[in-house]
Formats: C-alpha cells, structure tokens, sequence
C-alpha cells in the first residue's frame, strides 16, 4: 500500500485541506494517510476528523495516527511537512518581544527579519532529524514542504540532505485574482508569469488576449491608494518598482527597509501596516479553535472541495504522469533566475510528471527586482550557514543584513538583541559556538 505521511498532522485545518484534496483525487484511493505529531490531543483531533471526512466522501484509503515518527515515515511515497516549532507561546512570543524592547517591531516574522532567522535556527535541526530518518526509511519519497520560512529550510534540505524537496507556498496562485478582485477587474482568461523567491516572486507579465494588462493594473491601484486598503505596502512597491510582488502587505513591510520605522512613525498609518499581526491572529486563531473543535473533530457530515493548494495535484501528476504546472521553491542551480545566486532557493515554474519535478529556466529578472530578492536571500543564506555551522557569529550577520533590522539597529543592538534571543529561547535552539556542527 502507498503512503502518504504528514508530518504536523496536529494542523487539523490544514490537514483537512491537504489531505482532504487527497480523498477527492482518485489516483490516491488505496492509499495510506500516516499521521504524525507531538502534540497527541491534536494528533487524535485529526485522525477523527480525516476519519468522518473519509466517511463521507467515500474515500478508499486508510488513516492511521503514529507515535513513532520513523514508523509513519517507514515506506512513504510522499512525506507533507507543515510543522512549526516552538509554538505560539513560547516562540513566537519571544521572537516579538524581545526585539519591541529595541524598538525592532514585526508584522509576521515568519519569513527573515529577527522572527524569521529565529524560526529557522529552532526548526532546521528538526528538519535535518527529519531526513536523516527518510535517507533511512523512505529514501524515495517527495518531501513537500509547507512549513515556513520556506526558502531557509527548503534550501536546507536541498544543499545539505539527500531528500527530494520542493517548496509549496499559495501565495503565487493567489496572487493575480486578489489583485483583480482588489482592483474590480476580471481576471477570467488572464495569463501571467510569475518568479522569483518566496513572498517576494514578481508579476512579470499579466495578458489577456495578447493585451498588456500592467498599465490599467497601475491606473486603477493609483485610484486605490487615496483611500485606506489592506494592500497599501504592494502598491507602493509596484510604484516605485514597477511591478506588482506575490505575498501580502503585511509580509512585504517587514521585508525592506522603507516602511517600518520608529523614526517615521506616520508610515503605519500611511500605508496601513498592522503590526503584531502574526501573535494577534494565533491569539484570534487559538480562541477559534476552542470555539470549532468540537464541530470540526466529530462532524460526521463533514465535507470538502478540493482546495488549490499544490500538493493533491503533484501526487496525481507523480501517480498518473499527466502533467501539471506548479511554482515550486527549488535551488537556483544552474541559474534559472541568472541574475539571483545559485545557492539561493527560488520560486519558479515547474512541470511536474512521472519523472518527477523539472523547474523552468528564467532568465534575468528585472535588475530592480533581483537587488531586491538579494537583500532577502543575503539573510536566508547566512541563516543556513548559522545552523549548519552552529557559528553564532553567522546568527548575527544574519540579522545585520537583514534589511528592516540594519535599517533600526546599530551593529551592537543587533548583536545584543540576538543574545537575548538565544538566551530566551533556551533548549528550543541548539548550542551555538565555534565548534558546533549540526551535520
């Protein structure tokens, strides 16, 4: 029997929809659904659920909940990786408060800046446990992972493990309809090209009928700039840039260093930033949680639409070998964007088939657009290095290129601020020193 295993299955809603898109795929019926996480009450809350959806639509596969993350890793074809380290409290807590107590304020930090480096650290060695436990189990398996920040640890994996990794984000399928339902436009036959990295790929091109569909896209988001809206910080971006970004505004602030600004506090106003965002919606989210959990878990009528995340579609592709086109985040190699570094993870085309997934060449992106995805891969890089190094040192060069960060701080607050941080954080990070070596 096929296996499909899910590595933070304790994600009930994000289960649903994975795993849910799964059961209405008839390539997957007869298949496996292992479930995997720490958390043993949410891990029980989503073998019920998948159990009643399963009843329900009629689905020919079997769930099935392991303790032992090797044995529900044991014989996968397809591992789905959606974890997060740390939780909302402590981590993520501490990613926030601390640097707020040096004026360093967050939207999401979950991506670079201080949230996202320290993400990273306290989830790649989870990660690389991860593959060393496939390299033995499941060797063969497609490793698809959704567990941000998505280009440090899908990057990890493809520089430092022998697993088959792509990164899975829904911010470039999403992209151009909320843009044109923003703007009042129909977005019903439109074509676009998208590339990049992760939350900061570009709106290259947007056509329908042959027809260059930028100048009215920048005519109508002019309009949309005199009033308040929730998509502020991408419009000023396109301005000024020229081209439109795939993730939201509220990640694109805390990405450069020209919005967020204790020395110019009128720009939060401005462009309508909504700092802590990320602790307010897991506050909002863990309230909703308590408020739905009993009609999620044990609704025998429950139901699903298959969704447009990435990964049902990347095993029927795999299982039935007809094509399917996809952004994925994979290396760099061989420079399929050529003006962005070869160790960086990208996000681009890809054809997915039988044969697995083949990304599509770019080219150069627009000058102005690759300066701007290397401030960010600067960060993502040193990141990596940090944790496969274990060198703190790495850890603060990291933060000192980050571009929000340098902008606020002085060299000696960002070094004092990742002290604290790694102080707070305690055993949920690795020792870091100049011998530490995690591979």
């Amino acid at each position: 029997m096929s296996k499909i295993t899910f590595l933070g299955a304790g994600s009930t809603i994000f289960a649903k929809n994975v795993l849910g898109d799964c059961m209405l795929t008839p390539s997957v019926q007869g298949f496996e659904f292992a479930l995997y996480d720490i958390d043993e009450q949410r891990l029980n809350d989503s073998e019920n659920m998948l159990e009643n959806l399963k009843k329900s639509l009629g689905a020919e596969v079997e769930i099935k909940a392991y303790s032992d993350r090797k044995e529900a890793l044991r014989g996968a074809k397809y591992v789905v990786n959606a974890i997060q380290v740390g939780g909302y409290e402590p981590s993520t807590v501490i990613d926030f408060e601390i640097p707020k107590k040096y004026g360093l304020r967050q939207t999401i930090g979950d991506t670079i800046g201080i949230g996202g480096i320290f993400r990273a650290l306290r989830t790649i060695p989870v990660m690389l446990d991860f593959a060393k436990d496939i390299e033995e189990v499941c060797p063969d398996a497609w490793f698809l992972n959704y567990t941000n920040p998505m280009a440090s640890l899908t990057g990890t994996m493809l520089r430092y493990t022998n697993v088959k990794t792509v990164g899975l984000c829904h911010s470039v399928q999403a992209a151009v309809p909320e843009l044109f339902k923003l703007l009042e436009m129909d977005s019903e036959g439109v074509q676009w090209k998208i590339a990049g990295i992760n939350h900061l790929a570009w709106l290259l091109e947007v056509t329908k009928d042959g027809e260059d569909l930028y100048p009215e896209i920048k005519r109508r988001a002019a309009v949309k700039q005199q009033e308040k809206h929730h998509d502020m910080v991408r419009f000023e971006l396109m301005n000024h840039f020229g081209y439109y970004v795939t993730e939201s505004s509220e990640h694109n602030a805390e990405y450069h260093p020209y919005f967020i600004k204790k020395n110019y506090p009128e720009l939060i106003e401005k462009f309508n930033i909504p700092l802590d965002e990320y602790p307010h919606r897991c506050v909002h989210q863990i309230k909703e949680w308590e408020n739905m959990r009993e009609d999620l878990v044990n609704n025998q009528n429950l139901t699903h639409e298959r969704s447009h995340e990435y990964a049902s579609y990347i095993i029927e592709a795999m299982e039935t070998d007809q094509p399917f086109r996809l952004h994925g985040n994979v290396l760099n190699t061989g420079g399929l964007i050529s003006n962005l570094p070869t160790k960086a993870t990208v996000e681009v085309p890809c054809l997915v088939d039988r044969s697995g997934i083949t990304p599509c060449y770019i080219g150069d992106l627009p000058e102005q657009l690759a300066a701007l995805d290397r401030t960010n891969i600067n960060t993502q890089l040193l990141t990596i290095e940090a944790a496969i190094t274990g060198k703190r040192e790495h850890i603060y060069q990291a933060a000192m290129l980050d571009p929000h960060t340098a902008a606020e701080l002085s060299i000696d607050d960002i070094v004092s601020l990742c002290d604290d941080l790694i102080e707070a954080h305690g055993n949920m990070l690795p020792a870091f020193d100049q011998h530490n070596v995690l591979v």
